[in-house]
């Protein structure tokens, strides 16, 4: 049996060397907190690095905005470089010379390129990027944007094989499958010219190419690390990213060349281009480890397009860390060498197992589970081992077990949540059809009775009419009114027939007919009605649509109302209608669609179309969209209606298919 020392016994004697535990430890902490200050404050002069290149970068963006606004503001330029006068053609490309831009081009109000002051053979074409629509809209922008290959090639090939960088496969990188980076990023500013009225009249744009142009990242490396080399090699760099690809550095190789076309590791990319987050640590650049900072930039339309770089070569700190640990490693042997070889090895082998203790015991506290300490003593820190062992796996257990269920009610809450929300929507939906057949139901009551109640008294005044008419010579003082009377006579009656149709007077006279030829001799009708000079009628067909099932009549007025109603909400101004009609559901139902770009329906009228009586015109009756709605509905159909206020409406109307071979029926 082993025999058993208690940790009192240990404590008394870890306890005779106690200045000697607390010295070594105490000169561990030391180095340990020297060693990461000098690492923070490193990689908090990148971070403050970063910033000083940010402003070296906007500073370059700066002086090419106000190069633009000096040149374009100015209404006398504006008039000289769109008439495309040769005085000002000779400036354009002096300034461009002098000012190192690397393009500089005037566009006129279609944004038709005038001249080309780094290419003049170059012109005539159109541009379309959006810093130039920007431009033809009288708004002045500056900043950093991606051209595409077949946009530089519009520029010149001089800019082409400038921006054409082979890629260089490093590790880490994110996996890529073209092997070239042809876009070229470009720091770019445009502003309209304007007349002496004020009037856009066209653009001018000019621009710095990055790729390539280690001009503006020596720069930077110039003003914030101001040439400190270690060893020969120097200590600072920074570098233009288009994506994870070099385009701008001076970062070397191993063999003393500029890394262009190397990459920036996936987790670099994924943090500054994907989400727009800054990235400060340490990392592996091309050949030697550097303390970054890496954030991205911004295009003209808030898209990460790139990054901007700059970094410190971890080695002179290195140096420095090795240098003050010797000092302190010197001073703690010389003032250790005694104590260290007794109290040193017992207060370790004292302390060891109750720190992996409380290490673990930390970890368990944050989450892990599953963690096991190595029993090395017979003691009661060997018990207190033992029991912690057994504590974390009983833990262990309980915890999966609690996932477990907490997974399956989490599953049962969500699909009782599912089923819950449908049912209620399906109820919402019942209550409002329910609640508007049974106020349709009513009204249609109602307007039956009154209907039948006027026609006769109606009929009387349209004879007496009649008579009055033939008895009166057309020269009669009184004509005029009799013919007042005959016309509201008429407008009544109309208004009757539309009540009984909307009282549901008529039974369906079902049969198969097609609907392209209702729809095209409705237009035809319509321009017999209504001015449709202004009106563009778009047809949009689906010719494998078959014959439709439906009573021609009651449809075809349905499709007439719908069809006016659109054709009057474009006129004056004239706009776009357009039919669609396409194939839905088994047999040969389709769903027909009335679009137009009229003035639109408000939200607070929309939800009333429908009801009887409802309307927004001053001669309507409000019972046309309401006639038409009961029409589908006794289809067995549906009528929907959406309409954005200034941009137009659509109504789409969808009649259910029938099988016309359907037992208990026959084909037409």
């Amino acid at each position: 049996m082993l025999r058993r020392f208690p940790i009192r016994a240990k404590l008394t004697v870890g306890s005779v060397a106690p200045l000697f535990v607390a010295f070594f430890i105490c000169s561990l902490a030391g180095l340990y907190i020297i060693n990461d200050k000098i690492a923070g404050q490193a990689q908090e002069k990148v971070r403050t690095d970063l910033n000083s290149a940010r402003e070296v970068y906007r500073n370059e963006l700066e002086r090419i905005r106000e190069l633009m606004d000096l040149t374009a503001t100015n209404p006398y330029n504006s008039n000289s470089i769109v008439a495309g006068e040769r005085n000002i053609r000779s400036l354009l490309r002096s300034r461009m010379e002098n000012k190192h831009l690397d393009i500089l081009t005037a566009v006129d109000a279609s944004g038709k390129v005038l001249f080309r002051a780094h290419s003049p053979e170059l012109k005539g074409d159109r541009q379309s990027s959006y810093f130039v629509e920007q431009a033809l809209k009288g708004i002045a922008i500056t900043g950093t944007t991606v051209l595409t290959p077949e946009e530089l090639g519009k520029e010149g090939i001089t800019l082409t094989n400038r921006a054409t960088i082979p890629l260089i496969s490093t590790p880490h990188a994110r996996p890529r499958a073209d092997k070239t980076e042809r876009s070229g990023m470009m720091m770019v500013s445009a502003f309209p010219l304007k007349n002496n009225s004020g009037t856009v009249i066209g653009a001018l744009y000019g621009g710095i190419l990055l790729n390539n142009n280690n001009a503006l990242v020596d720069k930077i490396k110039e003003i914030v690390y101001e040439g400190v080399q270690f060893k020969g090699t120097d200590v600072g760099s920074a570098t233009i990213f288009l994506g994870d690809a070099r385009i701008a550095t001076n970062v070397r190789t191993t063999d003393g060349a500029r890394a262009i076309g190397t990459r920036v590791s996936e987790q670099v990319y994924k943090q500054v281009i994907l989400d727009k987050k800054k990235w400060i640590g340490r990392a592996f650049v091309v050949n030697d480890w550097y303390f970054t900072a890496y954030e991205p930039i911004i295009d003209l339309q808030g898209k990460a397009i790139g990054s901007l770089y700059v970094g410190m070569l971890e080695k002179p700190y290195t140096h420095m860390q090795k240098s003050v640990n010797s000092i302190l490693y010197l001073v703690l042997f010389v003032t250790s060498l005694i104590g260290i070889a007794v109290s040193g090895f017992i207060g370790t082998l004292l302390a060891r197992p109750i720190k992996e203790l409380e290490k673990l015991a930390h970890r368990v506290a944050r989450g892990e589970r599953d963690l096991q300490i190595e029993v090395q003593s017979t003691d009661e820190v060997g018990d207190l081992a033992e029991a912690f062992n057994l504590m974390t796996r009983a833990l262990g257990r309980q915890e999966a077990e609690i996932g477990l269920l907490h997974r399956a009610l989490e599953l049962k809450i969500e699909e009782r949540t599912a089923q819950l929300s449908d049912k209620t929507k399906l109820l919402a939906q019942t209550q409002a059809d329910l609640a508007r057949a049974e106020k349709l139901a009513d009204l249609g009551i109602v307007a039956a009775g009154v209907a039948h109640e006027i026609n006769t008294p109606l009929a009387i005044i349209r004879g007496n009419t009649e008579v009055l008419e033939m008895c009166l010579p057309n020269e009669h003082p009184n004509r005029e009114e009799v013919e007042i009377i005959s016309q509201q006579t008429e407008r009544m009656a109309k208004i009757v027939g539309n009540l009984l149709t909307f009282a549901r007077q008529k039974s369906l006279n079902q049969r198969q007919f097609m609907v392209h030829e209702v729809l095209d001799d409705i237009v035809a009708q319509i321009r017999h009605q209504v001015p449709m000079d202004a009106v563009s009628v778009k047809w949009e067909y689906d010719l494998n649509l078959g014959p439709v099932t439906g009573d021609t009549d009651q449809l075809r007025q349905v499709f007439s109302n719908i069809i006016l109603n659109a054709v009057q909400a474009m006129l004056p101004d004239g706009g776009t209608l357009r039919l669609t009609t396409r194939r839905h559901g088994p047999g040969n139902g389709c769903i027909v669609e009335v679009r137009d770009t009229g003035k639109g329906i408000s939200p607070e009228h929309l939800e009333k179309i429908f009801t009887p009586f409802f309307t927004t015109k001053d001669t309507g009756t409000g019972l046309g969209l309401s006639v038409s709605y009961g029409i589908v509905k006794d289809h067995g159909g549906d009528i929907r209606v959406s309409s954005t206020p200034g941009m137009g409406t659509c109504f789409e109307i969808e009649l259910p298919g029938v099988d016309p071979l359907a037992p208990g029926e026959s084909a037409q």
